[in-house]
């Protein structure tokens, strides 16, 4: 086997523009080796860019003075919930300043907007529209219930990225933006208190189907004062609660079985407790006519 030739002395093997390791001495043939990839023109790596992370840190190299990463490639680097469809997308989203060419490459999707310094940050060392922005931004390609689901997630009360008040401000000085009516019909849906993309997608679906007197993650008693559980969601007036379950409910034996005593305890003690699938938010109808039963009869 042919021995590879080393790369020029002052070049990262990590990551690297060609033009500079051609500059420093390599040749085309050593540039087009099994042993780099290329992710995006002009850009070469020691091993495959896999996530969304590396993918942006090879195309750091290529990015504009002032240009970012923004929409839903910001989100991912956020660790916000998207939809498959975006979450899986090829395309990384780059922001430059209005009045700048917006980057036009293979694997790029460029965008021209207006930008303040207070929209733009760092995350994983990488520039990024802030989460403010960044949510302003994703009105435009999300459905209502899942912008509702990334404001959630940003506003997590473990660690928020951001608050009410900044999403709100935000949404007001990007008003004739695209996605400025999704934004505002979102803000008054946010909640801190959120665990889950499905949990904000079930809120979503019931207030918008009328039921706003709903509580999020707060634990109930019995009339002792013990604690009983914390219900994703339940009514604020009568007792009835909903439980959102994921294919891990069923699958995972240990939790099939603690959600069954879960179940049967807050049945004991006079809730009645709703339990929710993908399938239900998929096809809300059927849910929707279980729960107005279910109400009548209280």
């Amino acid at each position: 086997m042919t021995r590879r030739a080393p790369l020029p002395e002052g070049i990262e093997p990590e990551r690297f523009l060609a033009r500079d390791a051609r500059a420093a001495g390599s040749t085309s043939d050593r540039l087009r080796a099994a042993d780099l990839s290329r992710p995006f023109w002009g850009v070469r790596t020691a091993r495959p860019a896999e996530s969304t992370a590396d993918r942006c840190r090879a195309l750091a190299l290529r990015l504009p003075a002032e240009g970012c990463f923004s929409h839903s490639t910001a989100a991912i680097l956020f660790g916000a919930p998207l939809p498959s469809r975006l979450e899986g997308a090829p395309g990384l989203h780059v922001t430059v300043p209005r009045g700048q060419r917006a980057m036009d490459a293979a694997g790029v999707v460029g965008h021209q907007l207006t930008l303040s310094d207070s929209d733009v940050g760092t995350v994983l060392g990488l520039p990024v529209t802030k989460p403010a922005r960044t949510w302003c931004d994703l009105a435009s390609l999300l459905s209502l219930a899942e912008l509702v689901a990334v404001g959630d997630h940003l506003l997590g009360r473990g660690a928020p990225l951001v608050s009410r008040h900044e999403l709100a401000a935000a949404s007001v000085r990007y008003a004739s933006s695209r996605g400025a009516r999704t934004r505002r019909a979102a803000l008054p849906l946010l909640s801190a208190r959120a665990e889950s993309p499905a949990e904000s997608r079930l809120r979503v679906l019931l207030v918008t189907a009328g039921y706003a007197d709903l509580v999020v993650n707060e634990p109930v008693y019995d009339k002792a004062g013990r604690f009983l559980a914390r219900p994703d969601l339940r009514f604020r007036h009568v007792p009835v609660i909903l439980e959102y379950e994921g294919d891990h409910h069923r699958s995972d034996k240990a939790q099939w079985r603690k959600d069954i005593a879960r179940v049967e305890r807050l049945q004991s003690h006079g809730w009645h407790v709703v339990r929710v699938t993908a399938d239900d938010l998929a096809n809300p109808s059927a849910l929707l006519r279980r729960l107005r039963s279910l109400l009548s009869q209280l």
